[in-house]
Formats: C-alpha cells, structure tokens, sequence
C-alpha cells in the first residue's frame, strides 16, 4: 500500500466551459447583481470563475468577488481570496489572500477556515506556524469539513509538529471518510492495512481502497490493482489488477507505470488485451463521471490532502 498522502497538498478547480451566450439565469443575475446585492454579485463572479453558462472569465470573476467581498460577504471574501492565492485574474498575492481568508473564516466560514489552516502550514503569506495551522484545521474540521477532517488526521497521523496521535487520526480519518471524502477513505485504508491506531483489517482496507478508487483517487486506484495482483483478501485477477493500475497511471500515480510493465510479464497477450480493452472504457467513463480532480495529487490540505486548500464551489 502507497504511504498515507501528506497534509496541505495543492488546489484545483476543475469545471468545463461554456458557450460565452448570456442564459436569462445569467441575465438575472447581472441585473441584480448591478443593483447592489451581494449575494448575486457573488454568484455571477463564480458563474465567470467556473465556466456556468458563460466563457470562463477571471477578470470578470475578480471584479464581481471584489464588489461582494467588498459587502463584508464571507463567501465572496473567500472566493477572492482563492482566486488572489491562484494568481486566477490578478497578479498572485498570498498576503492579500490571508487578509480575505482570516476575514471569511471569522465569520466561521469552514472552508476559509481550512485554507487560512493551509497558509499557515506551508507559510504562504504569512510566517509558518503548524500551531496556528492545526488550530484552523481543527475549527473547520469540529465545523464539519471533511477536507479539514482529513487535513488535521494527517497533521496528527505524520506528527508535524504536534504529537502524533493515530487514534486522533483514525478519529478525523474516520469523519471525513464516512463523509465520502476519497483521500480520508484511503488514509484510513492504509492505517488498517499497518495496523495504525486501528487493528490490521485487511477487510476494511480493501472497502475504503475500492471506495476512494471508484471515486477516482489514483493513489488507491494503483493500491487496489496491488491487492488484485497480490490476491489480498480479494481474489488473485491480474486483468482487474491491469485495469486498476491502468487508472491510476491515467490519474497521474507514477508507482502504475511500474506496476504495469512488470504485471504484463505474468500475462498472456489474451489477458492484455481484454485488459487493455476495459481499462479504455473504464478510463473513458470515468473522465465523463468523475469529480475528483488531481487536487487530491496536491494539496485537500481540496477541495480540492491529507488534501489541497479547498477551492470555491
């Protein structure tokens, strides 16, 4: 099994684009949005930031977040914040992006507060501080975010800079796993796999593996392949085992490729090809369906470790 992935890995939004033809939806919001109100200006800036029935647009986005955010709305304080730590429509700044994440998560906006957790863990616009850090964690986590659930597990799992404490990250693991959280569900996995915190529990390491993986989650795409290889509490199958590596190798996980080259040599050319045949379909269908993104290859620390800054909605 891969080992448990960091804390405060990187951020991704990931949102197809639009035909630039203005919707009456859109026409709507605009129009309130110019009459002042700060909750459509907030949604027109994310309409432009994501693509929604508009071209992607980020200095569009940045004009109608500044006015909201302007309001004192939170969700726009943090929206802006994500697009100036991205550097997405104005020159990055991760000082300003502080000043507008501490603002939202003051508020008790929960993903604000996970991502002002995240500046202070890598020292990005402000000096590094993990107690700061997993102060933020733990107030977004006891808020019922699942990125920060996870993010704090991890903080408790590798010990940075806190004791460290399996049983507080099989708790926080545990929370944001049951909340569907892919990168939670593979952490847990693993500490089940090493009997960390947890007795060993093959059983319920291949649940939580297989559950991240049908989510997309390339580290417990390659890790379930390794079990089909293995034959470990799921039957020996080197075709699912060459599908699986095949996912994680699509997804970006460099341990697939190596997988795959030495899994081929146990193969006929009949398997391959069968293999080869319903990675393709799986991997095709799963570009159509899936939602996660490879924020879980950065940072949930996601919304896109153990996750990125979570990015707006």
């Amino acid at each position: 099994m891969v080992s448990l992935t960091p804390p405060g890995i990187g951020q991704q939004l990931q949102t197809p684009l639009h035909e630039n033809v203005v919707s009456e939806r859109i026409a709507r919001l605009r129009e309130r949005a110019l009459a002042g109100s700060a909750q459509d200006q907030y949604l027109l800036g994310m309409a432009y930031l994501k693509g929604t029935e508009v071209t992607r647009d980020y200095d569009l986005a940045v004009k109608w977040q500044q006015a909201a955010a302007g309001q004192g709305l939170p969700d726009a304080q943090f929206a802006l914040g994500y697009l100036y730590e991205q550097g997405y429509g104005v020159s990055k700044d991760y000082n300003l992006a502080v000043q507008l994440y501490r603002a939202a998560a003051q508020s008790g906006h929960a993903e604000a507060e996970n991502n002002l957790a995240s500046m202070y863990q890598h020292g990005r616009g402000v000096r590094k501080n993990f107690k700061d850090a997993l102060k933020w964690y733990r107030i977004s986590a006891e808020h019922g975010n699942p990125v920060a659930q996870c993010n704090l597990a991890s903080l408790y799992f590798l010990g940075h800079d806190v004791p460290q404490n399996y049983s507080q990250a099989v708790i926080w693991f545990r929370m944001a796993a049951e909340a569907g959280n892919p990168v939670a569900q593979h952490n847990l996995a693993v500490m089940y796999y090493a009997g960390k915190g947890v007795a060993v529990d093959y059983g319920e390491a291949v649940r939580l593996t297989r559950l991240a993986a049908e989510q997309g989650y390339a580290l417990a795409e390659t890790d379930l392949g390794y079990l089909y290889e293995q034959g470990k509490v799921v039957p020996l199958d080197y075709v699912a085992a060459y599908i699986w590596y095949s996912a994680g190798k699509v997804g970006g996980d460099e341990r697939a490729l190596p997988r795959l080259k030495a899994l081929s040599k146990l193969m006929g050319q009949e398997q391959i090809d069968e293999a080869e045949r319903r990675a393709l379909s799986k991997v095709e269908k799963a570009q159509e369906t899936t939602t996660v993104s490879k924020q879980r290859r950065k940072d949930a620390n996601a919304v896109i470790p153990g996750n990125p800054a979570t990015p707006p909605k």
